[in-house]
């Protein structure tokens, strides 16, 4: 009995013993071609792993973007660099293709970036080797480009105003919201003080403005049609001397009513003048973005309301410049 047990230990003290040798072996071997591996290759290695890494973290977690326009001022100002929290609402499984589902949906008030409704891809390929690259250099390098050398939006960071179910109606720039299930309009300012928010709703015109801008569009509207344009809207025209003011929506809505007034029998001109007097509706699955800065922000007014599921993240913090760094409110 006792020459079996000495065998036995005697058998594992030579297993262990190879295995020791053999591990010490593999580690001499893998330290030897570190050695041997030229200085280039090693960075190249570690390079692609740091590269991995950035690539993981602004894919699920968090993604630095630019401030490429005025239109959230001042909230957001040109240039601030910002990350954008992607795991709240749930990242996309690659860039462009499929989304995980999120923590959270998006709420009223809430700093969004998402999918400009109004870019026109270059391609899958293309579309997917520009967000890497800007990923991988935190939102320094970015190869989507116009041909005037100006960055493509991609993408887009507005606020979330409207949600399903809501309906607006503007109103020399001002906005009324009839939210789902209510019968009364709330003037959105209002709405905004009353909740606590702090953020300001920035405006470039004056109600000052209004007249001269309507009597332009009324003028617009008899030039559309190859009519001469009235002799009192002409001299205001002449008095405005070529300045442009930035409430299309206005602009449009007085060059609709003269079309309707002058065409009464054409419902086209109807039908597009009842979308500024009904307002608009946000249906279900949607949210309706807007700038902070009304007269200089193409936003939802201009493209409608967009899908939950192409809305990416939400703003966290500015990085960028150092003086402006803080949560994004």
């Amino acid at each position: 009995m006792a020459q079996k047990q000495r065998d036995f230990f005697d058998t594992l003290q030579c297993l262990t013993e190879a295995y020791l040798t053999r591990r010490k072996c593999r580690r001499r071997v893998k330290k030897e071609k570190q050695r041997a591996k030229h200085p280039v290759l090693d960075w190249i290695e570690a390079f692609l792993w740091a590269a991995g890494m950035v690539l993981l973290a602004n894919q699920y977690l968090l993604q630095a973007y630019v401030i490429p326009s005025g239109s959230m001022i001042d909230t957001l100002l040109i240039g601030d660099r910002v990350f954008v929290n992607k795991l709240i609402y749930g990242p996309e499984l690659l860039p462009g293709l499929a989304k995980i589902p999120g923590i959270f949906k998006p709420e009223r008030n809430d700093i969004i970036i998402f999918e400009n409704p109004s870019y026109e891809s270059r391609g899958l390929f293309f579309d997917i080797a520009q967000r890497i690259i800007y990923m991988l250099t935190i939102s320094m390098v970015d190869i989507d480009r116009d041909e005037m050398g100006q960055p493509r939006a991609n993408f887009l960071i507005k606020r979330a105003v409207g949600m399903s179910g809501d309906r607006f109606v503007m109103d020399r720039g001002e906005m009324r919201i009839r939210f789902a299930g209510d019968d009364q309009w709330t003037d959105e300012r209002e709405y905004a003080a009353q909740r606590g928010w702090t953020h300001a709703i920035r405006r470039l015109m004056t109600e000052e403005h209004y007249p001269a801008l309507e009597m332009a569009g009324k003028a617009a509207g008899w030039e559309d049609l190859g009519l001469p344009v009235p002799g009192h809207l002409q001299a205001a025209l002449t008095q405005l001397g070529g300045v442009q003011y930035p409430d299309y929506l206005a602009h449009e809505r007085a060059r609709l009513e003269t079309l309707r007034s002058i065409m009464p029998h054409n419902r086209r001109y109807a039908v597009l003048l009842a979308r500024h007097s009904l307002g608009w509706y946000v249906p279900d699955g949607r949210i309706f973005p807007l700038g902070d800065n009304r007269d200089n922000s193409r936003d939802g007014r201009h493209y409608g309301p967009v899908l939950l599921s192409k809305v990416l993240g939400r703003g966290a913090v500015i990085y960028w410049p150092m003086y402006r760094m803080g949560p994004i409110r």
